[in-house]
């Protein structure tokens, strides 16, 4: 029985292109949020609303990295590549973030 298009075996690891893109995405929007978090820790300037906002960052980034990556992962493509969706959430998620933290870093410093 043919897969369906989608789910066909193409590209990296035999995911789809659809699966990629997203992970790129994802990849991408977690360095964004390391490197902005990592700049409100190193401002000094801890208001109400720079705190909230950061909160908000953090919290977001956690949810989205679960709904959209880990939950993704489990239910359509973990059959497809034999990967556990907490190594994918790892190397697509947590690594960017502290990637975008120690560009922060390294330019501050």
């Amino acid at each position: 029985m043919p897969l369906p298009p989608d789910t066909q075996p193409v590209g990296f690891g035999r995911l789809p292109w659809s699966a990629l893109a997203m992970l790129v995405l994802a990849g991408f929007l977690c360095a964004w949020s390391g490197f902005f978090t990592m700049d409100f820790m190193l401002s000094g300037i801890y208001t109400w609303p720079r705190v909230s906002r950061a909160v908000a960052l953090i919290c977001a980034t956690i949810i989205l990295s679960y709904e959209f990556i880990y939950k993704e992962h489990r239910a359509r493509h973990l059959a497809l590549t034999g990967i556990m969706p907490v190594k994918v959430v790892w190397y697509c998620c947590v690594l960017p973030y502290m990637a975008g933290t120690v560009a922060l870093l390294v330019i501050a410093f």
